[in-house]
């Protein structure tokens, strides 16, 4: 998670990278936006932890939680809204379609180019490739495991860990080896989705639906912590279907960050601001309308909405805010705010969701059963207060040290390792 900010703060001697790999792009200029770091990868980052949380949300305070959303539930879309006009109604499938997706595929674009700056930094020490890396992949994947099993199960890193080490494979191989596989994983991801979206499309014309399980409700209403973590592991298989089923997206999203980075995409100056117009006109011009297009086609094209459409408009959002940043005031509030949850992304993508169950599972506030049927309005304050909470954390954090809390944790553990 926090990729893109321990890399830029490594520094070192240039080295001629590993064989056959590309030359790496050169460090961001240095100024007023900082020099050997990208501040806009920060800010990003910042945003697509705060999304990811819009997204999350809904699952905290649903019925039967991370099962219950497997049952799709009947949430609102962009075709609940011509069915039932209300203001309640359209807030919330507006809040969904805007997050659903585009912020997970947001976060994943930037952990790709967090991974071509880990890898320019080894290629400027001189270091084997992935060398150390591989270390620093497996205690994500242990983090990752450890936040599936007592937080959420819904958890990315363990994903990310796995294609990460697929991904620093290919970045010392040629780019004609990475397009290669960039096409392939995302062409079987394609057909993958169309195969999934025809399955949901017959089980609704035969009327098979997917309940939720009052058992379940139960359990995340009523049950004990204990009693969750063993459900958990009891259901591991099927808790940890997306990042299998998704493979090809991540990997091609991993292989699009690194791409951008190495392009300049995230640096100051003309050039990037060239490639950042690209991306924002390309891929809002594409992404969003098919994303609206599947939302308004109704909960069968899901997959459509969420593993198509929305990496798309993730990449033009990239973009966008890239265009925005060029604008705005380098200190002003809102880039201070989204940088500094940017800056510790692993620790606020952890503490968002602890806070969330504490709110809203039984065994603590008991949030989601209490305002069961109440509407989106107090989801939405929900959202905002923990977004608060990110915000002034990590800006109290950020007064006495570099990095997140985790991060740091990290940084000390993979510092005992052993190199190579």
């Amino acid at each position: 998670m926090d990729e893109t900010a321990t890399g830029a703060r490594r520094g070192g001697a240039g080295a001629a990278p590993p064989a056959g790999a590309e030359r790496p792009a050169p460090p961001a200029a240095p100024g007023g936006r900082g020099a050997g770091r990208l501040p806009l990868l920060d800010v990003l980052r910042g945003l697509a932890i705060m999304g990811t949380l819009g997204t999350n949300i809904w699952i905290f305070t649903s019925p039967g939680a991370e099962i219950g959303m497997l049952s799709g539930g009947g949430a609102p879309s962009l075709a609940s809204i011509p069915a039932d006009p209300v203001p309640a109604v359209i807030a919330e499938a507006l809040f969904r379609f805007a997050a659903n997706g585009t912020s997970l595929s947001l976060l994943t674009l930037l952990f790709g180019a967090g991974l071509a700056i880990q890898f320019r930094s080894a290629s400027k020490r001189g270091e084997r490739w992935p060398g150390p890396y591989k270390w620093r992949a497996l205690f994500l994947f242990f983090e990752g495991l450890v936040h599936f099993t007592l937080v959420f199960a819904w958890d990315v890193l363990m994903g990310y860990a796995v294609t990460a080490l697929v991904t620093a494979w290919l970045l010392a191989r040629g780019p004609r080896l990475r397009a290669a596989a960039a096409w392939t994983a995302g062409a079987l991801h394609l057909l993958l989705m169309a195969a999934g979206t025809a399955l949901l499309l017959a089980a609704a014309e035969a009327g098979e639906g997917l309940p939720v399980d009052p058992g379940v409700v139960r359990l995340y209403a009523e049950g004990s912590y204990p009693e969750q973590i063993a459900f958990r592991l009891e259901n591991l298989l099927l808790l940890r279907i997306e990042p299998v089923l998704t493979f090809g997206l991540l990997l091609v999203l991993f292989l699009a960050g690194a791409a951008l980075f190495r392009a300049g995409a995230f640096s100051p100056g003309a050039e990037g601001r060239r490639l950042r117009v690209r991306t924002a006109a390309w891929g809002l011009g594409a992404g969003l309308p098919l994303k609206a297009a599947a939302s308004l086609a109704g909960a069968e094209f899901l997959l459509v909405e969420r593993y198509v459409g929305a990496p798309i408009a993730a990449i033009g959002l990239a973009g966008l805010v890239g265009l925005v940043y060029d604008r705005m005031r380098r200190t002003g509030p809102v880039t201070a705010a989204l940088s500094g949850v940017g800056r510790t992304a692993l620790s606020g993508y952890v503490l968002q969701n602890v806070l969330a169950m504490l709110v809203c599972y039984g065994f603590g506030l008991g949030l989601a059963s209490r305002f069961a049927g109440t509407g989106p309005w107090w989801v939405f304050g929900l959202w905002a207060a923990l977004c608060a909470v990110l915000v002034a954390g990590s800006a109290l954090w950020l007064r006495r040290f570099d990095t997140g809390p985790l991060e740091a944790v990290q940084k000390a553990v993979l510092s005992r390792v052993g190199r190579g």
